[in-house]
């Protein structure tokens, strides 16, 4: 409870019941936001516990961008992470002291990439770091993780409004999603299974598409 407590003081607005697991005690988390304005979504944050449970949460984008075919909408949902990759982001932020170190680069010649922060919270420290870039291969690939996370869950929103509204856009946005899924830049695909499980049993969208959704959650990982 001490700890809990202390929390809330460290990291005003956090959810306390958020830091504790079924057993009632305290469970680390890593916290990871974005903001980019030029980008959808333009900010965003993703939460991982190391049970599992996490938290996503993003602000509406604007206009849709060019090779972009919706815009992004606002996400307050809870998430779960599958147990190989938070074991890799939990050892990362060990091996990162907790990400009380400098992240970024620091290089000028290095394009504006987002502002981004990760931010650790546990029984055994704490720790936070924001940077554009960096050259520490192991910063780098968890912030490819979470960024692959928060754009499978961008493009989860995105089929569940074609979905409702403009079925003949899917098959294109799940090619994309497909795509993505094998490039590596979309992750934890189970959550976004429920909207695919409605599109791979509606007879009234295409064959390909229905086929599209079920190889995505064929591929799926739940633990």
């Amino acid at each position: 409870m001490v700890w809990a407590v202390l929390l809330l003081v460290i990291a005003p607005g956090t959810n306390p019941a958020a830091l504790l697991g079924g057993d009632g005690l305290a469970v680390a988390q890593i916290r990871f936001t974005y903001e980019n304005p030029k980008l959808h979504p333009p900010k965003y944050a993703v939460t991982v516990g190391e049970d599992g449970n996490g938290h996503f949460r993003s602000e509406p984008g604007g206009p849709p961008a060019d090779g972009e075919t919706m815009s992004s909408q606002a996400q307050d949902r809870p998430i779960h992470i599958s147990k190989a990759v938070r074991e890799s982001m939990f050892a990362t932020a060990r091996k990162s002291k907790w990400f009380a170190i400098a992240c970024d680069d620091g290089a000028k010649n290095i394009a504006y990439q987002g502002t981004k922060t990760l931010a650790y919270q546990g029984p055994e420290g704490q720790g936070s770091c924001t940077y554009n870039w960096s050259k520490l291969s192991q910063i780098d690939k968890l912030t490819d993780q979470f960024e692959a996370i928060a754009a499978t869950l961008d493009e989860g929103s995105k089929l569940q409004r074609q979905y409702e509204h403009g079925r003949l856009s899917l098959d294109t946005e799940l090619e994309l999603l497909d795509q993505m899924v094998l490039q590596g830049r979309a992750i934890e695909v189970e959550n976004i299974a429920p909207v695919l499980r409605k599109i791979a049993g509606d007879d009234a969208v295409l064959q390909r598409v229905q086929r599209r959704a079920r190889a995505l959650l064929q591929g799926a990982k739940e633990d």
